[in-house]
């Protein structure tokens, strides 16, 4: 599974903001939970149901959308 796909869009879950694998753990929390000064170590141990590269992802897709690049490649 490549880092973006695991950030999903679905209008069911959280109001449709990106979050992590269709489940209820919007990125915009896990940011919270890195920026706060967690490590990796610390949210997985917290959040059993997490995997590093979900965080991973999550910082892979703000990174996305502060730089402008398009989240999907052009055909």
């Amino acid at each position: 599974m490549r880092p973006l796909e695991r950030i999903t869009l679905d209008p069911a879950i959280c109001h449709g903001k990106p979050c992590i694998r269709h489940m209820r753990w919007p990125v915009e929390v896990i940011l919270d939970l890195v920026s706060s000064g967690m490590s990796l170590d610390e949210i997985l141990a917290d959040h059993p149901e997490l995997e590093r590269e979900d965080i991973l992802a999550s910082l892979a897709y703000a990174r996305l959308l502060v730089s402008g690049e398009p989240l999907q490649p052009a055909a």
